[in-house]
């Protein structure tokens, strides 16, 4: 058992963990004005951008990696841009799963954030405003402190979430060693090849990893909740 863990190749769980945190960044930046004007807005363009955000939670895996492995390709309009221009190869390139995550990932980070926003008190931003503070300071001063579980949560399920993504990755970024091949994709690799053992090693680790994140999500919640006697 030691001499296979000693002789395991950990370099997949380090660049999961690197996609997961690059991806929750940009995430987080574009999903909380996007969140924000979610929960605020009364436009009839609403429930379609709502749609939008929510589709990569019914669409297959396989079906949106396919369409931007197209997109990102060098014979799209959009590949042959960044390739030429920027000199960055979008398809099988880490910068590719990247950006395909932050699709994949985007409603488990948008989500969250409005269903925050949505369950503040109103009359706490009204009382903001009437105040004389802009849009921008209600929301880093008075909506932000004020949904701290849910601030928590969407960033931490969108973590774990890009930690375990498999579909999309592979599609778009294949299974580059040192680059583009994430731990879900490693065990498939294993599974293919019958290291039944390593592959128990790597879906224990995944296992162990994804209780631990929901386990302290929970947690924190339920005392906050306490905290506040809700």
């Amino acid at each position: 058992m030691f001499k296979t863990l000693s002789n395991l190749d950990f370099m997949p769980f380090l660049i999961s963990f690197k996609l997961a945190f690059i991806t929750s960044a940009i995430l987080f930046v574009f999903a909380l004005p996007l969140a924000w004007y979610l929960s605020q807005t009364k436009s009839r363009s609403k429930p379609f951008i709502e749609a939008v955000t929510a589709l990569p939670i019914v669409l297959p895996p396989s079906v949106l990696g396919f369409y931007m492995l197209w997109a990102f390709s060098f014979n799209s309009p959009l590949g042959a841009f960044f390739e030429d221009i920027f000199g960055v190869k979008l398809a099988f390139s880490f910068t590719g799963i990247v950006i395909a995550s932050c699709f994949y990932s985007l409603p488990f980070m948008v989500q969250p954030l409005q269903n925050g926003f949505e369950s503040l008190n109103k009359n706490m931003l009204e009382a903001s405003y009437i105040a004389g503070k802009s849009k921008v300071t209600t929301l880093f001063k008075v909506a932000l402190p004020n949904m701290k579980p849910a601030l928590l949560t969407a960033i931490i399920v969108t973590f774990a979430h890009t930690v375990g993504e498999f579909g999309v990755v592979l599609m778009v970024g294949g299974s580059i060693p040192g680059e583009t091949k994430v731990a879900s994709v490693a065990i498939y690799d294993m599974v293919e090849v019958m290291d039944y053992t390593a592959a128990h090693i790597y879906s224990a680790i995944m296992l162990i990893i994804s209780f631990i994140v929901l386990f302290s999500v929970y947690l924190f919640n339920a005392r906050q909740n306490k905290r506040f006697g809700l």
